[in-house]
């Protein structure tokens, strides 16, 4: 009669490797501490590489940040301007930017001192975080300068948010030694169009907001 066949399945370790039967006698002693000693490198090599790969991840989103501000910096501003554009684009969405300036910036620094105007940029853009949806993204394009992405909404609603934007930051106490620190900002805003590139779109908003002030002061 012949022998029965095992028909039981190789047994396998959680990461769906086969598992190896230390109590298969065949297995020569100092074979079965070397495949051990493998199989702890193996392990400590992918601890290695789960670490690694969390240390990328934290520096790039480190890489995204504003040094300074609680929002995005540019590079990652104008990537992510490009992929709400070409989603509009797609899908026939509306979608706005808001480019903003804050007022008088030379003269707040000069007055009170640069540490006085970095908190005026940081008072500034936490309440722009603060007041966006989280579908919304708030970005510092450099200097004195912020870019709001509004997906799905179109120009009307985009003066709206733009005009509330502008009265909280009127509204906002900042205080550096002991000076209140006044705040306004001017604001551009343009629809994100599909023949604009993201540095078009923000040369567009950049001028819409300098016409504004210019319309402003005169």
């Amino acid at each position: 009669m012949a022998d029965k066949k095992n028909d039981d399945p190789p047994r396998t370790s959680g990461s769906g490797e086969q598992a190896v039967d230390f109590t298969d006698d065949s297995i020569p002693a100092d074979a079965r501490t070397a495949i051990v000693r493998l199989l702890e490198e193996i392990g400590y090599l992918r601890s290695e590489i789960e670490a690694n790969n969390q240390r990328i991840e934290e520096l790039e989103n480190l890489a995204d940040r504003d040094p300074l501000t609680p929002v995005v910096n540019r590079r990652a501003f104008v990537r992510e301007l490009e992929r709400v554009k070409a989603y509009g684009e797609r899908y026939g969405n509306a979608a706005s930017l808001i480019y903003l300036d804050l007022n008088g910036m030379k003269a707040i620094n000069d007055q009170f001192g640069h540490a006085a105007g970095d908190q005026v940029l940081l008072s500034v853009a936490e309440a722009l975080v603060a007041n966006v949806r989280s579908s919304d993204l708030v970005g510092r394009l450099g200097g004195d300068e912020f870019g709001i992405i509004l997906a799905r909404a179109d120009r009307k609603a985009a003066e709206e948010k733009a005009a509330i934007l502008l009265r909280l930051a009127e509204k906002l106490e900042v205080t550096c030694n002991g000076n209140t620190i006044p705040v306004s900002l001017a604001y551009g805003i343009v629809d994100l169009e599909a023949h604009q590139n993201a540095e078009a779109a923000l040369a567009a908003a950049d001028r819409a907001m300098y016409e504004r002030k210019k319309a402003r002061d005169t």
